[in-house]
């Protein structure tokens, strides 16, 4: 690898190069003067950077001496409270008082809404999110298990018309709750039109029954096209959704009104992911997710793909254009609102390095170039604009407690002053899924209340957390009950508690964490809605087809009034949140269940490892141990290995156990990627590279910082590539 020499620094060429090239030239900046800038921030906040991570070290270290010496007794959290305290791991709660960020997009702001969150260096999977903001209700409910796939409603290779009739009636019932109609029902429509006014259209129905109604709440409808089929635009709990009116479609003909489809605005937000699901171990790869960014900032990133045998290119879709009812013309986004999630503190790259010639961190790197992509959008040198309000938004992983928020905030100003940008023109959202943010979370916001526009639940890093702090106050619950413990749900209540009572409504995002079985839509559909109901105004889901069916729930739910109707209720306290998951003293778990719950982490583990490793996948659909598709990235692995560690430590199994269960559970991966192109299997030698990191992951989980995945994939993943 070849690297230029800075004063203090050292490039590698081919990054240097990319910014020179295809970043700098179009923002008209000098490479001469940007590159003693970068070196100039980098340099200020190694130090910093470190002694923070430093400090992670040093207060685990004073918990584990703790947990040594005090027994747990979650009856009497006082002494612990108070030494959690004394160490500066619980802080005093400040004042209170209200975020202050301003130029914040309005589908930040105003719009509850799913969210994906996709892996940046997978453009394909990086376009489809983007253009997810607009999705067929038809097809989310054709297409899955909103629809039971079985006797004459099964899907077939033809267009099933009893299964489409089955589409029809939900979205009937779905149009008379969202646009209900002055008489009669939607299910009675035989024809949409439009009828002229003194210069002013409205929608107007005809009913089987001979009647001419219309909406009850005419404000509703907003627009239409006629450009090729009929479309009808309405707006409903700030959401816009569109009807498609066309007779002459093979679909619309089937539909006694000529419905053909139902557009609905969708995945309004989505996270365009350089962290958790990706697998950047080396420049190569890290330049790849550069170069996603700037095709997607700049709008002309495509990703060749073949659907139904036909070849095709896939690339951002374009706005969406209407005419008012008074006849102006106006448009709407036809693309999601992207943000883009750095790397953690604890991250490090080669695409750097310091006087010593060793990596530095990954994500002081991102911030540096991830804002210059973005100013890219803010100056309209792409094909769309991103943000409308002249902002960039970083979303930020794995920060420890505000200490490190602040840092975060002070990195984004020294980027602003040096990029001549007005302050807090990049925004900030914080991932709720560290211990000690969470019981931090008030004073987390405060520390970047001029900038965070976002705050997420995430019950697997969080409980990845929850498990290596506490690794040694005892033996976990199994992992299944962890998500059922009293922590939890408090966990979940606080967030949006603290959120409100810091003002977020109105401004930014109160979020909620991922729905993991993409195939399993209607369980989705059933469950999900608790999202919404509990206040929060975005969650993620895992797949386009998911975000439309989400959306329903958004329409079903008026999270304002919801947040409204919570704002000033405490539901949970810091001592609900340290309350420990451990295992009840009392309580002997039978061999059996001990096998059962180290089989599913085992399978679980591997199933991600081995295409981490091998394949260079980071976040895929993985069948667990009963052949049902989950979504799984880091925040999985960290669980899982954590809970294995745990267990073994405290010898609630054996090390011989956890190796012979890991073997038996290769077996059943191998066999349930026989399919999967480029696959080495891990058995019948277990010698392989990914099932030594697999098995290491569990073995050292103890020792690895704060549960952490990140050093050994990456290690392991470059040894595989140095092959």
């Amino acid at each position: 690898m070849s690297y230029i020499q800075l004063k203090s620094l050292q490039v590698a060429e081919a990054f240097y190069q990319f910014v020179n090239e295809q970043v700098l030239p179009p923002l008209e900046m000098d490479p001469g003067s940007y590159w003693p800038i970068f070196e100039k921030i980098i340099s200020q906040y190694l130090e910093s950077n470190k002694a923070l991570l430093q400090k992670r070290d040093r207060l685990q270290q004073q918990i584990d001496d703790w947990h040594r010496n005090h027994p747990y007794d979650e009856h009497h959290l006082k002494p612990y409270q108070q030494f959690l305290t004394d160490i500066g791991y619980l802080l005093e709660q400040p004042e209170d008082f209200k975020i202050n960020v301003t130029n914040v997009d309005r589908e930040i702001a105003k719009v509850a809404a799913p969210q994906l969150v996709v892996p940046i260096n997978n453009a394909r999977f990086a376009l489809n999110a983007a253009n997810a903001r607009w999705g067929s209700l038809y097809d989310a409910l054709y297409g899955t298990d909103m629809i039971v796939n079985e006797g004459p409603l099964a899907l077939t290779q033809h267009y099933n018309k009893q299964r489409g009739q089955q589409v029809f009636a939900f979205s009937n019932q779905f149009l008379d709750q969202v646009i209900p109609l002055l008489e009669g029902s939607h299910a009675d429509v035989i024809t949409y039109t439009l009828e002229t006014q003194n210069n002013h259209k409205s929608l107007r129905v005809m009913l089987e029954n001979g009647v001419k109604t219309g909406l009850k709440n005419a404000d509703q409808f907003q627009g239409y096209s006629e450009k090729q089929a009929l479309i009808l635009l309405f707006s409903h709990h700030d959401l816009y959704f569109e009807l498609h009116i066309d007779k002459q479609h093979a679909i619309g003909a089937q539909h006694k009104a000529g419905l053909k489809d139902i557009i609905l605005e969708a995945a309004v937000t989505t996270i365009e992911d350089c962290e958790d699901s990706v697998t950047a171990v080396d420049v190569a790869d890290k330049l790849q997710v550069y170069q996603n960014w700037l095709g997607l900032v700049r709008g002309d990133l495509t990703a060749d793909m073949v659907k139904q045998g036909q070849p095709l290119q896939r690339q951002l879709n374009p706005d969406r254009t209407y005419e008012d009812p008074m006849g102006n013309h106006f448009s709407l986004p036809g693309r999601s609102l992207m943000m883009v999630r750095n790397t953690g503190l604890h991250m490090n790259t080669d695409l750097v390095l310091d006087t010593h010639g060793k990596f530095i961190p990954e994500g002081l790197v991102d911030a540096l170039i991830t804002t210059l992509i973005g100013m890219h959008d803010l100056r309209g040198l792409g094909r769309y604009r991103n943000s409308h309000n002249g902002s960039i938004y970083i979303v930020k992983p794995k920060c420890h407690g505000p200490e490190e928020v602040a840092f975060c905030c002070e990195v984004f100003t020294a980027i602003e002053k040096h990029y001549q940008l007005p302050t807090n023109t990049i925004k900030m959202g914080v991932m709720d899924e560290e211990r000690r943010t969470t019981i931090n979370l008030k004073q987390c916001i405060h520390a970047a209340r001029e900038r965070i526009i976002f705050i997420n639940t995430g019950f697997l890093d969080r409980t990845g957390d929850e498990i290596h702090t506490s690794m040694l106050a005892g033996p976990m619950l199994p992992k299944g009950e962890i998500k059922q413990a009293h922590w939890m749900p408090a966990y979940e209540d606080w967030n949006v508690d603290i959120g409100l009572d810091c003002g977020l409504d109105g401004y930014a995002q109160i979020g909620k964490g991922m729905w993991a079985m993409p195939d399993q839509i209607k369980n989705m559909y059933e469950s999900k809605q608790a999202h919404p109901r509990a206040g929060a105004n975005c969650a993620w889901v895992p797949s386009p087809t998911a975000a439309t069916i989400h959306a329903l729930h958004y329409h079903q739910v008026n999270v304002k009034q919801v947040q409204q109707s919570l704002k000033g209720q405490k539901r949970a306290t810091v001592e609900d949140l340290l309350k420990i998951p451990l295992l009840n003293k009392d309580r002997s778990l039978t061999d059996a269940e001990i096998q059962q719950e180290l089989d599913n982490n085992a399978q679980g583990i591997l199933g991600y490892v081995v295409k981490w490793i091998d394949l260079g996948i980071g976040c895929s659909k993985v069948p667990d141990i009963h052949d049902t598709g989950l979504m799984e990235d880091r925040a999985t692995l960290r669980i899982s290995s954590q809970h294995m560690a745990n267990w073994l430590k405290h010898e609630i199994c054996s090390e011989q156990q956890i190796v012979d269960t890991f073997k038996r559970m290769a077996v059943i991966v191998d066999q349930q990627n026989s399919d999967t192109p480029g696959y080495i299997n891990m058995a019948p030698a277990y010698n392989g590279i990914a099932f030594m990191a697999a098995l290491k992951l569990v073995l050292e989980g103890i020792h690895s910082a704060n549960g952490y995945t990140e050093d050994l994939l990456q290690a392991f993943r470059r040894e595989v590539k140095s092959q």
